[in-house]
């Protein structure tokens, strides 16, 4: 899809969904990155879907469902992919239209991430470092939202931030920054969460929805720390522990109970009142 100059929009028919729009998050070139030359480049038919690499310029691409069915509710999807991939169609593009069909706006978040040379995920990869301009984009996503959320057709007060893996990560840093105001409205961190340094964590956050699998034989103790920290705090964070469904299930249909998270999640949402037009 192509990419358009700030705040100018590009509509096309999906099906299922009103229309889509995409934007770049910053006026210029996103902060931090002026120097980078690499070219971003999109890989289509892998098992898991469309996958992206070497993103320097991030964009927010905008999932609205039809005015008589919106709720005002809106969520940012960062998918995943260590900071060096993103996993676009699997934890995002196919979330989004999910989401959609039932009122909910969805903003699929291109983050920044770090070059990637030959091969795999390399063995000294440092999330930190890596994953910092995702976190950056993040919080910019939130105040796009917001200014746009009139002409979107949200409240800027119910718009969320879920990820997934390592865009669990960037979900995590756009819930824990220092500014309360532009925190989400709630948080799902899939199968993801600090997966470096563990970060300050308040006490008063808003909701947070986790998820992951048992046998998730990449990330399961990370996962399972960030949600004993989040405990201790004094926060209440819903989380659902699957049997199996291993790391990645996204919008898998594997046969396991994991298959359902996103139910479980729109469930969550309808207990908290984000399913429900309050226009």
């Amino acid at each position: 899809m192509r990419t358009v100059a700030y705040g100018v929009f590009l509509s096309i028919l999906l099906a299922g969904v009103s229309s889509a729009q995409t934007i770049n998050l910053w006026p210029g070139v996103a902060p931090g990155s002026e120097k980078w030359t690499q070219t971003e480049t999109s890989t289509r038919d892998t098992p898991i879907g469309t996958v992206i690499t070497n993103v320097v310029t991030p964009t927010l691409t905008v999932f609205l469902p039809p005015k008589d069915k919106a709720t005002g509710t809106g969520i940012i999807i960062a998918p995943g992919g260590a900071c060096i991939a993103l996993a676009i169609d699997l934890e995002a593009n196919k979330v989004a239209r999910w989401l959609v069909d039932r009122g909910i706006a969805a903003f699929v978040l291109k983050y920044r991430l770090q070059e990637k040379k030959g091969d795999g995920i390399p063995a000294d990869l440092n999330l930190d470092e890596a994953c910092k301009y995702g976190i950056v984009d993040g919080i910019q996503a939130m105040r796009v939202a917001r200014q746009h959320a009139g002409e979107w057709d949200v409240s800027p007060d119910r718009i969320g931030f879920m990820g997934f893996s390592a865009g669990a990560m960037v979900t995590s840093g756009v819930l824990l920054q220092q500014d309360p105001a532009v925190r989400p409205a709630f948080a799902a961190p899939i199968y993801g969460g600090p997966f470096g340094v563990m970060p300050a964590i308040p006490s008063n956050l808003p909701p947070i929805f986790m998820a992951w699998a048992q046998d998730d034989e990449l990330v399961l103790e990370p996962i399972t720390r960030f949600y004993g920290v989040l405990v201790a705090t004094g926060n209440k964070p819903e989380a659902h522990i699957y049997s199996s469904g291993k790391h990645g299930f996204g919008m898998k249909v594997q046969g396991t109970s994991s298959d359902h998270w996103i139910d479980e999640f729109y469930w969550w949402l309808e207990a908290k009142g984000f399913t429900k037009n309050t226009k």
